[in-house]
């Protein structure tokens, strides 16, 4: 936990921060018995939840689930939430969304056959729409992005003939071991705190600088080793961090510089429009990813090559890619993904659909910003097409680290059961809101007022 003062800035007290989380904690057990008894019950499961992160939810037990539709999420307890955490960007098309549904549905039943290791005419149409979204020509298909960031950069190396992978000290792209890194004294890669059993020394297989230094960047390229760089346009699991002006434009100037392959991890940043960050700003990944959203909740994710890097791959004829060169999964690429990727795509996370979440996504952080200046509290909010994130200080970070050095479990956990008490859910990970194409006004409307309840709660 970032430790504070005893009064922390714009007067905000630690001790009234304190027993403000000891009442919202009281009234969000109280409020839950049911989700408390299967949490207590849960004696077959590690940390007794399905995958240890969900222990990230505030209040010291996680909500169950019932059901959820659109941005609304009801639990065993009964009571509806506004969603904006959308499952951490995994629900962006909103929960169970109609036209997902019934493609799923006609897979399931009337068309048959969920995993036959045998293609779809759907893939075709989920590669071809992917290309006109993000520019690659060239796609294969996985389960998350995670998978999606470990076969592609397997195939960097085999294309360019070196070790490394370069990544900005707290990037997001899953699960990948070479992610977890930040410069150490002395510049080299070093295991992130908390990063779980690290197979090697981080420094073995990756170089890793602060977001929006490309000084930094052009020193470790300069080595002559790094495969890939790869990045998200905008940091976003560690809060969003935006770039610079002119920063990526420099990025894909060091890559053809250095030889080294820029890969592009949209998993979060599509949020930035229909063709994400890749499309409105204008940049040329040579390997691209996505994952999450685009199968509306039925596990998803796909990277796209250049012609030029699938020619270079196609070049060593060594390499097993058929079978058992380490790159594929029996059940990636499985009919029931690739309707959900088609119709998901094809009806529901369309140009029109962006169009409205990122104008409500304007008007949430217009109305966090007001309440900021208005109170003189020393945090910012950024704005990343469609998701919205505040974070404890001002200006709004510029690198991974500043980011991270802001972070305050405590403030996090305020309000997080602040919101969840009163009916609204931002993501557990951090502060994070997205828009679905079912948010509405009055949604928005209704976090700005319980965030400026909870700020003016904080000032007394």
């Amino acid at each position: 936990m970032t430790s504070l003062p005893d009064t922390a800035p714009a007067g905000i007290d630690r001790a009234r921060l304190t027993a403000l989380i000891e009442a919202e904690r009281e009234q969000y057990a109280r409020s839950r018995p049911r989700s408390r008894e299967l949490f207590g019950a849960a004696e077959h499961l590690f940390g007794r939840v399905p995958m240890t992160w969900m222990n990230k939810w505030s209040g010291g037990f996680p909500l169950y689930l019932d059901h959820a539709r659109g941005n609304r999420i009801t639990d065993v307890d009964g009571h509806t939430y506004i969603d904006f955490a959308l499952g951490d960007t995994g629900a962006m098309a909103g929960h169970s969304p109609a036209a997902t549904i019934a493609a799923v549905t006609r897979r399931l039943g009337e068309q048959g056959g969920i995993t036959t290791m045998l293609p779809t005419e759907d893939a075709e149409w989920v590669g071809a729409e992917l290309s006109r979204r993000f520019g690659l020509p060239l796609w294969s298909f996985t389960l998350s992005a995670t998978d999606a960031n470990r076969w592609a950069v397997r195939l960097a190396r085999l294309a360019t003939g070196r070790s490394k992978i370069l990544v900005f000290s707290y990037c997001y792209h899953g699960s990948v071991d070479e992610i977890f890194a930040v410069p150490g004294p002395d510049g080299r890669a070093v295991a992130r705190p908390g990063n779980v059993a690290p197979p090697v020394p981080l420094h073995e297989t990756t170089r890793v600088v602060e977001f929006n230094d490309a000084t930094a960047l052009e020193r470790e390229l300069a080595h002559g080793d790094v495969a890939a760089v790869l990045m998200e346009p905008a940091l976003t699991n560690i809060g969003i961090v935006l770039p610079e002006p002119g920063f990526l434009d420099r990025v894909r100037e060091l890559c053809d510089a250095a030889g080294t392959l820029l890969m592009i991890d949209e998993t979060h940043t599509f949020s930035a429009g229909s063709g994400g960050a890749t499309r409105a700003w204008g940049l040329r990944p040579d390997v691209f990813v996505i994952g999450k959203s685009i199968g509306g909740g039925i596990p998803s994710g796909a990277y796209g090559i250049s012609a030029e890097v699938a020619e270079r791959i196609g070049r060593h004829r060594e390499a097993d890619l058929v079978d058992v060169g380490g790159v594929g999964g029996t059940l990636a690429g499985n009919a029931l993904s690739l309707a959900a990727m088609r119709a998901t795509l094809g009806e529901v996370l369309t140009e029109q659909a962006f169009a409205h979440m990122i104008d409500l996504a304007t008007v949430f952080t217009r109305g966090v910003r007001s309440i900021l200046e208005a109170t003189a509290v020393p945090w910012s909010v950024s704005q990343l097409g469609a998701r919205s994130e505040y974070r404890f200080t001002a200006p709004a970070p510029r690198t991974g680290s500043e980011s991270a050095a802001a972070a305050d479990d405590l403030l996090d956990e305020y309000l997080h059961l602040f919101m969840i008490n009163r009916g609204v859910l931002i993501t557990p990970f951090h502060n994070m809101a997205l828009m679905c194409p079912t948010t509405t006004a009055a949604d928005v409307e209704r976090h700005t007022e319980l965030f400026g309840a909870a700020v003016g709660s904080l000032l007394g």
